[in-house]
């Protein structure tokens, strides 16, 4: 049996678009096309799928996912035993998170004693670190730095237009949405956004693709895009951001 791009999308949860972007960057390629020029998707499509979905959900980029699930010799059955392991251990930590979360909401409550360590049940010591510093373990304490120091020095006048600027750039993409993520004028609107990014700091396509792949999966950043410009747009984001990085000219970096 064979899908159509639109059958597994209701049957997957993923937007047709998003499998229009697989199929162009190759990390998914339709089973066959028919005759009408529809794609169609067999139960080796479906498993891959699967596996990308896996890899995502583990917070894998779409380069990592495409390098591991083309290697030679890799193998399914071997990838869902150690997804199933890492989603066990996730698991477990969201269980003794919702647990603190529970007690918390008592203690507020009036209805249990908590002691301030119970506060923090659940969340790990690495985890803990990531939250408090995590702009500086995202770029770096030299990138950070840079870009306080540039904005810091801008008059009030100066930061209201680099504001507009970026709000104009985003609201453009959104406007082209209908073209694709590797439609020409929204990787011209992604250039421009890439260029905006190097005002403040030395902004590397590895650094970029990096920033696009955060607006997809942070949460803050992702309600944010969602609200107030486009609910499909931080997944469109990443995969434009990543078409333009993947795409970049020979030898940059």
């Amino acid at each position: 049996m064979t899908y159509t791009v639109k059958q597994l999308s209701d049957l997957a949860g993923v937007s047709a678009r998003t499998l229009h972007f697989y199929d162009q960057i190759g990390l998914l390629k339709p089973s066959c096309h028919g005759e009408n020029g529809y794609r169609y998707y067999g139960e080796e499509a479906l498993l891959r799928l699967q596996q990308i979905m896996f890899f995502k959900e583990l917070d894998f980029s779409l380069a990592e996912i495409r390098e591991i699930v083309d290697r030679p010799g890799f193998d399914v059955l071997r990838a869902l035993g150690a997804h199933r392991r890492l989603l066990e251990e996730r698991a477990s930590r969201l269980k003794r998170l919702i647990h603190t979360v529970d007690k918390t909401i008592l203690h507020l409550k009036g209805e249990l004693d908590m002691s301030e360590n119970e506060y923090y049940e659940g969340f790990s010591e690495q985890k803990q670190k990531e939250y408090s510093q995590e702009a500086r373990q995202r770029y770096g304490e030299a990138v950070v730095q840079e870009s306080e120091n540039r904005w810091n020095h801008l008059t009030p006048e100066q930061k209201a237009a680099r504001q507009a600027e970026g709000d104009a750039i985003t609201r453009a993409i959104v406007a082209h949405m209908a073209e694709g993520p590797a439609g020409p004028e929204v990787q011209r609107l992604i250039s421009r956004m890439h260029e905006s990014m190097n005002f403040f700091y030395d902004c590397t396509y590895d650094l970029f693709q990096g920033l696009g792949h955060m607006y997809n999966e942070d949460p803050r950043f992702k309600s944010m895009y969602e609200k107030k410009y486009h609910p499909d747009l931080p997944g469109f984001l990443e995969q434009a951001i990543t078409y333009y990085c993947e795409h970049r000219p020979a030898g940059a970096r």
